[in-house]
């Protein structure tokens, strides 16, 4: 199981430890380092600066919106940048929910994600393999644009700049287990949000088919302290807002999520709450048991116990939150 370091995205504003830790996990070995976005910083950017400043570690994004884009722009961002960092791109996907699709890229929310997700990705390789020019008969991505708002005038095209790699590894973020299932067809990898060593048994049919060398990369809350309790303070503040409040009562994917890993009751109190302005309720709400599992945190020799748990089962790529160099270094030793 290789190790990588998720950033995530900027809050206020850029967080003047992000390079710092890039570097110090390309040091310690880590394979990867990734980027986020959601309505504020963006996914490439950072990206980019780090590749400025670092050699060999993967960089990746986990994931950029599919509706931030179209998927032609999408795979510009994509070549561009695996070339200026010499084939480091990880190209990680994801299409988020209807408050943030309509909300804040004031596009429907599409009535088949499963189908637009897939004709999304198809564009991406067709543009990265550049054997023909790009030309899609889709429901929401076709090229050359058809609509009957068009000019007619379109034509399919064929990217001026040869990609550096046509088989660049595509991943997908990915909830609902229709949509995992997809993705083992049509990607290489996937980046789950939630991941429990404890309920592998919630994604094995879903993942029943993925072929060989499939990567599963799930995030983790990771940080060595005295006290357990304190690191899981933060993981439950994010589950809380995450649960409670990106999405809807009637349509929330992370709530929905985590109903599947066993724990309804508790997801659905936390919407009630956290839709009724009480977010600090709906926080403490959070289960400690499902925060703890899908976390490493505590002392060295607590988390090295639990980490092995991660490194029995299916995942590839354990992708690292940490808010310090210990930890990263504390994971690199205990992972060697």
């Amino acid at each position: 199981m290789r190790l990588g370091l998720a950033l995530g995205y900027w809050g206020r504003g850029p967080d003047p430890g992000h390079l710092a830790l890039a570097v110090e996990a390309e040091r310690l070995g880590y394979h990867s380092v990734w980027t986020a976005e959601s309505w504020g910083s963006d996914a490439f950017t950072p990206l980019t600066w780090i590749a400025a400043h670092t050699s060999h570690i993967q960089l990746g994004t986990a994931v950029a919106q599919m509706a931030a884009r179209s998927p032609t722009a999408t795979a510009m961002h994509a070549l561009t940048l695996d070339h200026l960092s010499g084939g480091r791109m990880l190209l990680g996907l994801g299409l988020s929910g209807p408050q943030v699709v309509e909300g804040w890229y004031g596009r429907p929310f599409p009535r088949s994600p499963l189908t637009a997700t897939r004709e999304y990705v198809d564009v991406v390789r067709q543009v990265l393999r550049r054997t023909a020019p790009v030309h899609l008969s889709g429901d929401y991505h076709g090229l050359p644009y058809g609509g009957p708002d068009g000019t007619g005038l379109g034509r399919a095209l064929k990217s001026i700049t040869h990609p550096l790699r046509a088989d660049l590894p595509v991943l997908l973020g990915a909830e609902g287990p229709k949509n995992i299932a997809q993705t083992t067809r049509i990607a290489d990898g996937w980046l789950p949000l939630y991941w429990s060593p404890l309920r592998t048994e919630v994604y094995e049919p879903a993942l029943a088919h993925a072929p060989k060398g499939f990567l599963i990369a799930p995030m983790v809350r990771a940080q060595v302290c005295d006290d357990p309790a304190e690191a899981l303070a933060a993981v439950k503040l994010t589950l809380g807002f995450y649960i409670g409040g990106m999405g809807a009562r009637s349509r929330n994917f992370h709530a929905d999520l985590m109903a599947r890993m066993g724990f309804e009751e508790q997801a659905r109190r936390i919407q009630e709450l956290f839709l009724a302005g009480r977010r600090e309720e709906a926080v403490a709400a959070v289960p400690e048991e499902f925060a703890d599992e899908i976390s490493l945190v505590g002392p060295r020799q607590r988390i090295a116990e639990r980490l092995e748990l991660w490194r029995r089962g299916p995942v590839t790529d354990l992708l690292v939150t940490a808010p310090d160099p210990t930890t990263l270094r504390v994971l690199a030793e205990l992972n060697s």
